[in-house]
């Protein structure tokens, strides 16, 4: 079965430019021009990937993001114009997983596209252990069924944020660079600067806090990465 992608742009000659090209790379396409549309859209269809614009009628694209994070789990690659660098981060620290520039290269598109599809499937198995287990603060990571949970109650993670913690985990105690995190956490070779890792640990650090203050076992190595303590 095709991947299904929604895209959400109000200029029919990036919708029409994206159809055709997602048609012929092999995945389903889904069309919204404005931001409600967007979000009935992504509740009714459950498309395995959105590429959202960030200025859209109605609702704007910060807003659906920000909507869709309440309840989904979805990959989004924003699109955003040259320039609109705070949206940029701003759209990182509300969840979505990457960001591609208008205008951009079709093939550097589904260069994303498939590595961000790739990385939300379930991993193969290996002589990994199917759990992992750390500290004091009752935290626990499921290869396998991709849950993490604190004291037994299940973290709404995005499968981004899953990763990341998946491979400090797996390091325990090394330091992992911004941009080997950037390697493989996204999958491929990034095309910018390395805040969107600093914005996903953010998050992920926010979201660990608020199930238990303990459970936090991420800390900055000043002008290198991270690492788990």
């Amino acid at each position: 079965m095709s991947p299904k992608i929604l895209v959400v742009d109000d200029e029919p000659a990036v919708t029409d430019l994206l159809a055709y090209n997602l048609h012929k790379a092999g995945y389903e396409t889904l069309l919204a021009s404005d931001g409600n549309e967007a979000l009935r859209i992504a509740n009714q269809s459950q498309p395995d990937l959105i590429l959202l614009d960030l200025m859209i009628p109605e609702i704007d694209g910060l807003d659906v993001c920000r909507e869709l994070r309440k309840t989904s789990a979805v990959p989004i690659i924003m699109l955003t114009a040259r320039g609109e660098e705070i949206d940029r981060v701003v759209g990182l620290e509300l969840g979505a997983d990457d960001y591609v520039s208008k205008p951009f290269s079709v093939r550097e598109l589904l260069a994303r596209i498939k590595a961000v599809l790739r990385r939300a499937q379930p991993g193969e198995s290996n002589d990994e252990p199917s759990t992992i287990l750390h500290g004091n603060g009752g935290l626990q990571l499921n290869v396998e069924s991709r849950i993490v949970t604190v004291n037994e109650n299940i973290l709404a993670l995005t499968r981004l944020e899953f990763d990341i913690l998946h491979l400090l985990l797996t390091n325990a105690k090394r330091v992992l660079t911004r941009e080997r995190l950037l390697e493989q956490a996204w999958g491929y070779d990034f095309v910018g600067d390395t805040r969107a890792v600093d914005s996903a640990i953010k998050r992920l650090r926010a979201k660990l806090r608020e199930a238990s203050p303990e459970a936090d076992c991420i800390e900055s190595v000043r002008g290198i990465g991270y690492r788990v303590n």
